[in-house]
């Protein structure tokens, strides 16, 4: 995909510089679009089976109301804290 956002050795790219730009910046969107669906789903599968454990019905229980919003609170606490020391460490380098 590379290859069509830059010249390659004697190739002209058939798109202008503000093509480019344009094309990075919507591919970019569109990759953390697919990572934000990712950690969705991840944490869906790991606090739908924590918490979840009785029989599905028409209704969340009150229990598992309250686990379900604890546990992707504590998946997203983690999530900040972790990016957080990433950069942290990237920034240090």
């Amino acid at each position: 995909m590379s290859s069509l956002l830059s010249d390659g050795p004697g190739q002209e790219s058939p798109f202008s510089p503000e093509d480019r730009k344009e094309l990075a910046i919507f591919l970019e969107t569109e990759q953390s679009k697919a990572r934000l669906q990712s950690s969705i789903h991840t944490f869906t599968d790991m606090c739908w089976d924590r918490c979840i454990t009785g029989k599905i019905g028409t209704k969340l229980s009150s229990g598992e109301e309250s686990c379900l919003t604890n546990c992707v609170e504590r998946f997203l606490d983690t999530s900040i804290l972790i990016v957080k020391q990433l950069e942290s460490k990237r920034a240090s380098s």
